[in-house]
């Protein structure tokens, strides 16, 4: 007797899922406005990231080898040498800054000395603020320098999610005014609130990797900062010793 086998098969449920892409397309009027402006704001966004973690991995290698160069060597001469091969670090921008100005004050004629805004200080120790004025403008220069385009972050992290916020309380606004009596409210409103809540969800993708990022740059910059001033410090009292 040959067993009677009955197959069941079951209706496959419809699989579900939000195209992003597509509700960006089919958006319209100021929730696509903000749309795009996050967009915008997140692909500048990871265009610094990118540019800046370059940078200060650069500028890492950069000051390693000018500090060893720096304390190893015996001439100044040969130090503003290598300084110049130079285009990231700013220990050695600080250093091209201080020896400039030591050039100026000690091998300036002696008949110009006291004669002109340039001239050699009348005594050593004006010579030597001179030198550290010097050395603080270049602080300051490349403190300004390091900080470049890195306050767009913290705009963006600041900023996106409100925007964000504000195309989805809009798009939810507009998604009431297709409602109509005699077509079911779930068909009408919510494709519009779905293309309203993709404006908050954007928001915040643009926000969080720039408050990240931001964190990270805020206290990379803070590290370098204080590593320039520490070589200030060391450049002047290897000058007090030597040459005041």
């Amino acid at each position: 007797m040959v067993a009677e086998v009955d197959f069941i098969f079951f209706a496959q449920e419809p699989v579900y899922g939000i195209n992003v892409f597509e509700q960006i397309l089919d958006s319209r009027g100021v929730v696509l406005f903000v749309l795009l402006l996050l967009i915008a704001q997140s692909l500048f966004s990871w265009f610094i990231i990118a540019y800046k973690y370059f940078y200060f991995k650069r500028l890492r290698q950069e000051t390693e080898k000018f500090m060893d160069v720096f304390w190893k060597s015996d001439r100044l001469e040969s130090i503003y040498e290598y300084a110049e091969t130079l285009n990231y670090c700013s220990n050695a921008k600080a250093f091209k800054a201080g020896f400039s100005e030591l050039t100026r004050v000690k091998n300036l004629p002696q008949k110009n000395r006291g004669t002109n805004p340039g001239a050699e200080p009348q005594s050593s120790s004006y010579g030597f603020e001179n030198i550290e004025r010097a050395l603080r403008r270049a602080q300051a220069a490349e403190a300004t320098r390091l900080e470049r385009l890195v306050p767009f972050l913290a705009t963006t992290g600041s900023s996106a999610p409100f925007i964000g916020l504000f195309g989805t309380v809009w798009g939810i606004m507009k998604a009431f005014a297709y409602i109509h009596p005699n077509k079911p409210i779930l068909e009408t409103v919510t494709p519009h609130i779905a293309q309203a809540l993709v404006a908050t969800a954007i928001g915040l993708f643009a926000a969080i990797p720039a408050v990240m990022a931001y964190n990270f740059f805020t206290a990379r910059i803070r590290v370098f900062s204080i590593e320039m001033e520490n070589f200030s410090i060391d450049f002047l009292n290897i000058l007090k010793r030597h040459f005041f």
